[in-house]
C-alpha cells in the first residue's frame, strides 16, 4: 500500500531537515572546504542522490531558507487586500513569513550560531549571501511595485525593502552574536520589524 500525501511529505520535510543540521554540523567540525556531499548523505544515512533530490550543491544547505521566505513573501505581496495600506501589506508579509507553518524560520533560528560563524570564515559563502539578500530584495521589492503602483514608484519600493530587510538582518545578527537563545533572536526580529514598518507608515500617507 502506497503511503498517504501527507505521510510522505512529512518525511521528506523530516530527512531534509536531517540533511541541513547534519551538513552544519559536518562544516562546523571538520570545514566547509573538507566536507563533501557524499560524507553529508553519508552521515545523515542516505544517499548521495537523495541528498540532490533536496539540495543542488553544498552552498545551497547552506542557505536552505531563502527560496522558502522568497516564495512566502511574494505570495503574499502579490495578493494585496482591498484598501491595504502598504505598511500593513508589509507587516501582514513579515507576519506570514515569521509564523508559516511550511517555514523554516525555527531551524534558522537553531542554526544560525553555526551558519553565521561558517559564513564569517569562508569568504565564497560571504559572497553567496550577498549575492542572495540582494537577489531577495530586488525580487520583493518589484513585486512590491507591481501590487502598490499607485503608492510606490520602484525606488520607493526598493528604498522600503532595503530598510526593512535591514532593519530584521541587523537585529537577528546582533542577537545572534551575544548568544541569545533562539525565541529571543525571534524577538528581536519582530521588534526591528515594527521599528522600520511604523518608519515606512509615512509612504502611506
Amino acid at each position: 500500500m502506497s503511503e498517504e500525501p501527507g505521510l510522505r511529505e512529512r518525511k521528506k520535510q523530516r530527512t531534509r531537515r536531517t540533511v541541513i543540521r547534519t551538513a552544519l554540523r559536518l562544516f562546523s567540525e571538520q570545514g566547509y572546504e573538507q566536507t563533501t556531499v557524499a560524507g553529508i548523505a553519508a552521515a545523515a544515512d542516505i544517499a548521495t542522490r537523495t541528498f540532490f533530490s533536496y539540495f543542488a550543491s553544498k552552498e545551497d544547505v547552506v542557505f536552505f531558507d531563502f527560496a522558502s521566505r522568497e516564495e512566502q513573501a511574494l505570495a503574499v505581496i502579490g495578493d494585496r487586500l482591498p484598501g491595504e495600506t502598504v505598511a500593513d501589506l508589509l507587516q501582514r508579509t513579515m507576519d506570514r513569513m515569521m509564523s508559516a507553518p511550511d517555514s523554516d524560520l525555527d531551524l534558522l533560528l537553531e542554526l544560525a550560531p553555526a551558519r553565521d560563524a561558517l559564513v564569517t570564515a569562508v569568504p565564497a559563502l560571504q559572497a553567496r549571501e550577498l549575492h542572495l539578500m540582494f537577489e531577495l530584495q530586488r525580487n520583493l521589492a518589484r513585486a512590491l511595485h507591481e501590487s502598490c503602483p499607485d503608492e510606490l514608484d520602484l525606488i520607493d519600493a526598493m528604498a522600503a525593502i532595503g530598510a526593512l530587510a535591514g532593519a530584521q538582518h541587523m537585529a537577528a545578527t546582533t542577537a545572534v552574536e551575544r548568544g541569545d537563545s533562539p525565541e529571543q533572536v525571534r524577538h528581536s526580529i519582530d521588534r526591528g520589524t515594527r521599528m522600520a514598518i511604523d518608519g515606512l507608515r509615512a509612504l502611506d500617507s
